[in-house]
């Protein structure tokens, strides 16, 4: 027992070196809905002859991160073992592939008895700030223990926002430095003895990663959204059921809830975000609120998320901006939540509605 306990705390100390703290997860997807593409996901992570990287792609909004929960969740509660991290450029500690490996590390050291004599053996290698060499001594090395262990039995790697690693710009400054990290990745699904290991994981379909994971070397699962939606996609009806489900939260008659259901859903056009914001909005004043939206002119995509963004921004600062403004202030918001990073002033300035650099004062 005080053997066991000091060992413990041995591992525990090591994963605060580390940086390990367990991470935040994604809220799952909303029960009932995602459950064609989480089932062929599943299916794809259980088929051990296929390739051993599923990649979700798809834009920023479409309910990634949920779906990387949700498959999270289905397979621990198949008694799967699985190991989560998720890359978030807001936090300096999870931003770099060093940190995955480290929770990775972490995570089959609590797992595997001999997997932890290995790291405490080797410790003075878990600081080299070279990432080859980090890998080689945190991942490539180690793993190769676990040669005999079944397929199905082997931890399930699940990386959230891929797009994140590194910060979300990866511009001619940092373009090589971000390749070399996705490289280390790919390194996992091309050595002999870790092919084994199913990792699932989601970003936006960048240009990097489809160059350094083609569908030659991962199963793309892609999300369509935006003109990509299908009247057979299933996106459309998870959506429906998401905003019908808060609509009857909040109380609403049948007949509001359906003539809100067919104006709202085919607006959505696959993207969460977008009916996520819609359902937040109308909860304050739904039924003074609904017509506003109606008032938009339609659209899909940009156009859809703009008109949806200025009926917010319109009515949360009311008459303190002027309509000039208020375009600016939906312009910038629109185009940063659907590129999901950050936007300096020369690219926020050939925005609609941005006609100097004085109007992003009220961004």
């Amino acid at each position: 027992m005080v053997a066991a306990v000091a060992e413990q705390k041995e591992l525990d100390n090591l994963v605060s070196t580390f940086g390990g703290n367990k991470l935040k997860v994604r809220k799952p997807c909303m029960e009932g809905t995602r459950s064609d593409i989480l089932q062929t996901i599943e299916t794809k992570v259980k088929n051990t002859g296929g390739l051993n990287m599923i990649w979700i792609r798809g834009s920023p909004g479409v309910g990634k991160s949920a779906l990387a929960a949700s498959i999270s969740t289905r397979l621990q509660d198949q008694n799967r073992h699985v190991i989560s991290f998720q890359f978030d450029h807001t936090q300096s500690t999870t931003i770099t592939t060093d940190s995955l490996w480290h929770i990775v590390t972490c995570d089959l050291a609590h797992l595997y008895s001999f997997f932890h004599q290995y790291l405490m053996k080797h410790n003075k290698e878990h600081s080299s700030s070279n990432i080859d060499r980090l890998f080689k001594n945190l991942i490539e090395t180690p793993l190769s223990s676990l040669s005999d262990v079944p397929c199905e039995e082997l931890p399930v790697i699940v990386i959230d926002a891929l797009d994140e690693c590194g910060g979300l710009r990866h511009d001619s400054s940092t373009k090589d430095d971000y390749e070399d990290r996705l490289h280390m990745l790919k390194r996992w699904i091309q050595a002999d003895h870790l092919k084994k290991f199913k990792l699932v994981i989601t970003s936006r379909p960048e240009d990097a990663i489809t160059k350094m994971f083609p569908d030659s070397v991962s199963t793309h699962v892609n999300i369509p959204s935006g003109s990509d939606i299908k009247p057979e996609d299933s996106a459309s009806d998870d959506i429906c059921a998401f905003l019908k489900s808060r609509f009857d939260t909040m109380g609403m008659e049948p007949g509001w809830i359906a003539e809100a259901l067919g104006y709202l859903v085919p607006r959505a056009t696959g993207i969460f975000i977008w009916a996520t914001t819609a359902a937040e909005f109308l909860q304050v004043n739904t039924q003074g609120r609904f017509p506003m939206l109606q008032s938009k002119s339609d659209g899909k995509g940009l156009k859809s998320l703009y008109s949806l963004y200025s009926a917010v921004v319109k009515t949360s600062f009311g008459h303190d901006l002027e309509a000039e403004e208020i375009k600016a202030v939906t312009s910038v918001m629109g185009a940063m939540i659907f590129a999901k990073e950050p936007l300096n002033n020369d690219a926020l300035i050939v925005l609609p509605g941005v006609k100097s650099k004085n109007m992003l004062q009220f961004v």
